[in-house]
């Protein structure tokens, strides 16, 4: 028997199931899209921007979801039920809406013009509404299955971790699974695998533990649900400096969400014929340096960890821009490898951060602010901006990578030095005088 302050066994393992396979449900189609999107019988490429702003569009809608339905009126294992098998159904349709997608004549007159016109006809086309709105049903699914854990998680500090990381492994899977189907990277199986994946995860939900939605009847204001009261930490120096670099370093991300793939497999680093499978050592890596954060964030602070964290960012595009040119397979897997820091700590140690800086009455607010400014605003940004900038970089077809990633690794070395010498943790330097 597992002493009183623990879960039980048998809960964490449920939940880990959920994990898991919420996560490779994304994972088994979310990287390898591409490959499907860039077969000479669909011609889809001139949409890759648009397929990587889904995510982001429905980032910024998932609040209003769960705020106003979700933990008013459902509860929460009924309202993942309903969210993740709509949201398969729709994935195993997409490839159904597949045709070819050519880039409007207006992109190469005026670039503004061009991008908005882009947006408007790509996100118009069949394949991207579909996924749009597996995208605006499965996004909420996020932050569901991690509220649902934390209300039947005893000791949620040093419990949810290892309920979540089995997600990061199911990513894994996902992205290792695409290597065994035909055709990999470029089948139409990927998204039935997927589909199904949530669909079954679905039918899994009504089996959890019976959550009653947290909010049922009480008024919940439009401020709350978007975080408007975590604006009061902007009377904070050092918070406006940390979202507005936050905000502006997920903007190269997009570079990587969007075309790292793609890059990956045409500079033939592609083990078992599979880029995706490349592709997953860095959620492997992620792993790794989860387990190290918190011994890193006592002993150089917030201030440093998001430091290293953006710089990881610079030596990524840096190494990729390098190997361009020579298709150096080492430097493209270290850049694949630094996903674990550019991911724990840039976004977890950013988390961390806003959690040690709210109030109590607001922090789960702050924490919904910062995800609408990065996984939101910050990444639908970035991929209109990407998006431009990998047309300009194209020439009869053929992408000008090294040029490509530059610029990002430039953009990003910029965001670094300012937030250095900008940010200023004034609980460390509390400490510091005492």
């Amino acid at each position: 028997m597992p002493p009183k302050d623990r879960t039980e066994p048998a809960m964490m393992i449920r939940l880990s199931i959920l994990m898991f396979f919420q996560y490779f449900a994304m994972g088994a189609w979310y990287v390898s899209a591409t490959g499907f999107m860039l077969r000479s019988d669909i011609q889809m490429d001139g949409l890759v921007f648009a397929v990587y702003s889904v995510g982001p569009l429905a980032a910024i809608f998932s609040p209003f979801f769960i705020g106003l339905v979700a933990d008013r009126y459902l509860p929460t294992q009924t309202a993942l039920a309903i969210l993740f098998i709509a949201s398969g159904i729709l994935l195993c349709i997409a490839p159904a809406m597949a045709s070819p997608f050519g880039v409007p004549d207006v992109l190469h007159q005026n670039w503004l013009a061009g991008r908005l016109t882009m947006l408007w006809t790509s996100m118009r086309h069949p394949f991207v509404l579909v996924l749009l709105g597996h995208m605006l049903c499965f996004m909420p699914t996020i932050s569901l299955t991690a509220s649902l854990s934390f209300r039947h998680l005893k000791h949620r500090e040093k419990e949810f971790p290892v309920v979540r990381v089995l997600g990061t492994i199911g990513w894994i899977c996902g992205n290792v699974a695409i290597s065994f189907l035909p055709g990999k990277d470029a089948s139409a199986l990927q998204f039935g695998l997927a589909g199904m994946s949530a669909c079954g995860i679905g039918l899994y939900c009504f089996l959890l533990p019976s959550t009653p939605p947290p909010l049922k009847g009480q008024r919940v204001t439009f401020g709350e649900i978007i975080g408007l009261g975590s604006l009061r930490l902007f009377r904070s120096p050092a918070f406006t400096v940390f979202i507005v670099a936050s905000f502006l370093t997920v903007i190269p991300h997009s570079a990587y969400s969007a075309f790292a793939r793609s890059f990956v497999e045409a500079s033939h680093v592609a083990p078992f014929g599979s880029a995706t499978f490349a592709m997953a050592f860095g959620q492997a890596s992620e792993i790794i340096f989860m387990l190290v954060m918190p011994f890193c964030v006592s002993r150089i602070g917030v201030k440093w960890m998001l430091a290293i964290g953006m710089a990881a960012w610079v030596l990524r595009f840096g190494l990729f821009a390098a190997a361009a040119e020579t298709q150096s397979a080492w430097m493209i897997m270290s850049g694949i490898l630094l996903h674990g820091v550019c991911f724990g700590f840039f976004f977890v140690t950013g988390m961390m951060y806003v959690d040690r800086t709210a109030p109590p009455a607001i922090r789960n607010q702050a924490q919904g602010f910062l995800v609408l400014v990065t996984q939101g605003l910050g990444m639908f940004t970035g991929a209109q901006i990407i998006g431009g900038w990998e047309q300009y970089q194209t020439v009869a077809g053929v992408i000008n990578w090294t040029d490509f990633w530059l610029s990002p690794a430039i953009f990003a070395a910029i965001i670094t030095l300012g937030f250095v010498i900008c940010f200023r943790d004034p609980r460390k330097d509390r400490k510091q005088s005492e």
